[in-house]
């Protein structure tokens, strides 16, 4: 398919609870094609998750649906990475109904096949491959596009490793039960979007992020990479 512009890809409005309050790095550090992100809270080194210009720490997980294993050192392609349950009430589902748009702006691009859209489950005893699939139906998601993962760490304590402790994207679960589906979780809502070294380029916080802004950043770091 051949690409097209994506509007309002550099845009630069600030995101989610990331409003007011800006960082600007001095020195572009190694590895980026984006410059620094003005609405990023604090320096990257003095964030929980990993931020523009550092690594994404190295995990393994399955995706039940599809049948295969996603290795974050291998995936060679540019990444939205984040933390989510199916069942949240609120912030994750609109923050996955916005990635979807994403995947839709992607897909007009002709950038299916350099993108990967990863979802983390850190409720693994709920999301099972029915209910990640009956989620991704829910929500519009392209499944057959084959650029979209949803994947379940094994055990609630491997959820804890993967997107608690390496990635930063803190959660906890709640003792007062969800009167739906038991318990709930509070949470950390942070995306990652990661080039195809491994470096993250930006982490855009918040459940509300602006879909042409990310889709217009995804092009601008799969381009920089595809032209090397």
């Amino acid at each position: 398919m051949k690409r097209r512009a994506l509007l309002g890809g550099l845009a630069t409005a600030t995101v989610g609870a990331t409003a007011g309050c800006t960082s600007v790095l001095d020195d572009e550090p190694e590895g980026v094609v984006l410059g620094p992100q003005e609405d990023q809270i604090a320096d990257s080194e003095d964030l929980a998750y990993p931020a523009y210009g550092q690594p994404l720490p190295a995990f393994e997980l399955r995706d039940p649906i599809a049948g295969v294993t996603i290795d974050s050192e291998a995936i060679g392609r540019t990444a939205l990475v984040t933390g989510i349950f199916t069942t949240c009430p609120v912030e994750c589902g609109i923050l996955l109904r916005r990635l979807v748009g994403v995947q839709r702006r992607v897909a007009e691009a002709g950038l299916t096949d350099e993108t990967a859209l990863l979802p983390i489950t850190f409720d693994p005893e709920r999301d099972d491959a029915a209910a990640l699939r009956e989620h991704a139906e829910t929500i519009g998601v392209d499944l057959d596009a084959g650029n979209w993962h949803y994947l379940r760490p094994k055990s609630p304590e491997r959820a804890k490793v993967v997107v608690r402790d390496r990635l930063g994207i803190g959660f906890q679960r709640t003792t007062e039960s969800d009167r739906l589906h038991g318990y709930d979780f509070t949470h950390l809502v942070v995306t990652l979007l990661v080039n195809p070294a491994g470096i993250v380029e930006r982490a855009y916080r918040g459940e509300r992020i602006d879909r042409e802004r990310v889709a217009g950043d995804v092009q601008t770091v799969a381009d920089a990479f595809a032209a090397e």
